[in-house]
């Protein structure tokens, strides 16, 4: 079997896990109780709940994976995903404090886009803007979605502050784990002879990937 069939094969399989992974993404039920009984700061649980955040957020994580996919030096992945990590922090924090909600369907569709923005780039189809700007922004982006889910669940005011300060340090803290594995992984591959077909192949399933969760987003947007 040629590689390209076992990527169309491997894209096929990963449509209908994504599409259930982008309609579930968000907060838990279970953490959505704590979130909506919690009054006062409660730094460790909101930690956790960072993390968790992170390193269970299939639309982050496609993205991140195509901006570090051809990043060779560890210094080089810290800049871009702490540009990521400011932009996300920014708006997540602005969005809660200050009550700025948006449609969540409609920030997660362009979530999606990112994604496919980022593989197409790595593909060469396309010549972005400024990639750290690109980061940044898209970072901005995240963030907002995320903010207006945590205001659905009406968060008590007593620690808030403290709270969302604790749930940021959270995802930075999942956003390295789940980095440090794809960072590895992906240093792996490069020492393959042919990692050239392997880096069009995935690229073209995170192309997918992200066309299927807009697609997800966007059918959710006008159906409620």
């Amino acid at each position: 079997m040629s590689k390209t069939c076992r990527s169309a094969i491997l894209v096929c399989g990963l449509v209908p896990a994504l599409a259930v992974g982008a309609a579930a993404h968000g907060v838990g039920a279970g953490d959505r109780g704590f979130l909506t009984g919690a009054s006062g700061l409660h730094i460790g649980p909101y930690l956790y709940l960072g993390a968790k955040h992170m390193v269970t957020g299939y639309d982050h994580l496609l993205y991140l994976a195509g901006v570090i996919f051809f990043l060779g030096r560890l210094r080089d992945v810290v800049t871009f995903v702490s540009l990521f990590a400011l932009g996300h922090s920014v708006t997540l924090l602005i969005g809660v404090l200050s009550g700025f909600q948006v449609n969540t369907y409609a920030v997660d569709a362009i979530i999606g886009l990112s994604v496919c923005y980022k593989a197409l780039e790595n593909l060469r189809i396309i010549r972005g803007i400024d990639p750290k700007a690109a980061v940044f922004g898209f970072g901005l982006v995240h963030g907002l979605g995320l903010s207006s889910k945590l205001q659905d669940l009406s968060l008590s005011p007593d620690g808030l502050i403290g709270n969302m300060l604790a749930f940021n340090a959270g995802v930075e803290i999942g956003q390295v784990l789940a980095l440090t594995v794809l960072f590895g992984g992906l240093s792996w591959l490069r020492q393959r002879p042919d990692f050239t077909q392997i880096a069009t192949n995935a690229n073209v399933i995170l192309f997918t990937a992200g066309l299927v969760l807009f697609a997800v987003q966007a059918a959710g947007f006008f159906t409620t």
